[in-house]
């Protein structure tokens, strides 16, 4: 009874210490404090000016599209990748996997200075072009979706492909109609993590945007620095909606797993 009372307790700690910053910063976007912990009314002024104020649209609407298109290069590349070594020789497919780990557990900063040097210095690309944010955040990215791939790929019949280019379909018929819908969970999870890992990029974002340009970490840093004062309380409001998507997004996709789940062991 006591060691369990203690795994609960120490469960219930580690949330509060993940978890009470966010309900904070939460609480005080509904109210007209400047400060946290300075409680005055309550208010949605705060989300008015987060929806009303073009300058935080327009910061918001260029994440999101960065976000996605750098997702898209990188769950393409991500999973073509994972196929490819999956299908490849052992020692090669060991190889692969090795070399896919480094930028995984490189610093981000390293890739985004890497970046910065090779694509704005060394081949003269314009920060302008958005070209050296896009392939920044997609080498960020692509390594995570292949690791998100891999495990599907392995809990995959590796005869599958062969099977379908006997019975006479072509390469791409057989990639698409046999391949792919077996790993479509993998290549979900592994787009998701992307756009995840794009919104939440500031390293690479530093070094690679152009000036005028902000994602949301960039203007999020910049308005703790004391630039965007005016509408700085206007970002916890932000942070309380991607909080309040992310839950949103994380439970439908467990409910929707546990259904699946359920139907094959009723069909069982």
């Amino acid at each position: 009874m006591m060691k369990r009372t203690l795994k609960v307790g120490f469960i219930v700690l580690m949330l509060l210490l993940i978890y009470a910053p966010i309900l904070i910063l939460a609480f005080f976007s509904f109210t007209e404090a400047t400060q946290i912990g300075q409680f005055r009314a309550f208010s949605m002024q705060n989300y008015v000016m987060l929806f009303t104020t073009e300058e935080l649209r327009d910061m918001i609407l260029g994440t999101l599209l960065l976000a996605l298109g750098s997702s898209v290069l990188a769950t393409i590349l991500g999973t073509l990748g994972a196929i490819g070594s999956f299908y490849s020789r052992k020692q090669f497919s060991s190889m692969y996997s090795t070399i896919n780990q480094i930028p995984v557990i490189n610093a981000d900063v390293v890739t985004g200075f890497s970046m910065c040097i090779l694509l704005v210095v060394v081949l003269g690309i314009s920060k302008d072009s958005f070209i050296p944010l896009i392939a920044g955040q997609t080498a960020l990215s692509a390594p995570f979706v292949y690791l998100s791939v891999m495990p599907k790929l392995k809990q995959m019949d590796s005869s599958l492909y062969e099977a379908a280019l006997d019975l006479g379909a072509k390469p791409g018929k057989a990639l698409f109609g046999v391949v792919i819908p077996q790993i479509a969970s993998g290549i979900v999870s592994g787009f998701m993590l992307a756009i995840t890992l794009s919104l939440d990029d500031y390293f690479i974002a530093t070094y690679t945007k152009p000036a005028t340009f902000d994602t949301i970490s960039t203007y999020v840093v910049n308005a703790t620095k004391g630039s965007h004062t005016d509408i700085k309380t206007a970002l916890w409001a932000l942070s309380t909606v991607i909080f309040v998507i992310v839950v949103i997004i994380v439970v439908g996709m467990n409910l929707n797993a546990r259904r699946h789940s359920d139907s094959r062991r009723e069909r069982a």
